[in-house]
């Protein structure tokens, strides 16, 4: 048995010339930035909002245990926005994708085919 079947892969044959030129094209780069121009700031302001939630809990009893309604304190009703909160978010990311990341990956992944064909 040969010992070439047990050496790895070069990394270099597993590239994919295609790909390669579509990552470097201004649709792949405009791609990229829309989806980091939203999911990073929304990440961050989840991860506040988060964190605001945690600190206040810990550090703000007094505060979090204010009564609003009957036996729902401020804290109960923090907890519940959270929820509320995740799932506004990924309804706001799917309206996003749909509308400005979708068409330009499907436009990408047209391109992609065509280049496979050729």
């Amino acid at each position: 048995m040969s010992t070439d079947a047990y050496r790895p892969h070069d990394q270099a044959s597993t590239h994919d010339p295609i790909y390669d030129q579509m990552a470097e094209s201004a649709d792949f780069v405009e791609l990229r930035r829309r989806y980091r121009g939203f999911v990073f700031p929304a990440t961050v302001a989840f991860l506040s909002w988060y964190l605001l939630y945690v600190v206040l809990s810990n550090w703000a009893p007094g505060f979090m245990s204010n009564q609003v309604i009957g036996n729902v304190n401020i804290a109960i009703i923090f907890g519940i926005l959270q929820f509320v909160t995740t799932f506004a978010l990924a309804w706001m990311y799917s309206r996003f994708s749909i509308a400005r990341l979708d068409p330009l990956a499907r436009k990408l992944d047209e391109d992609y085919v065509a280049g496979k064909r050729s």
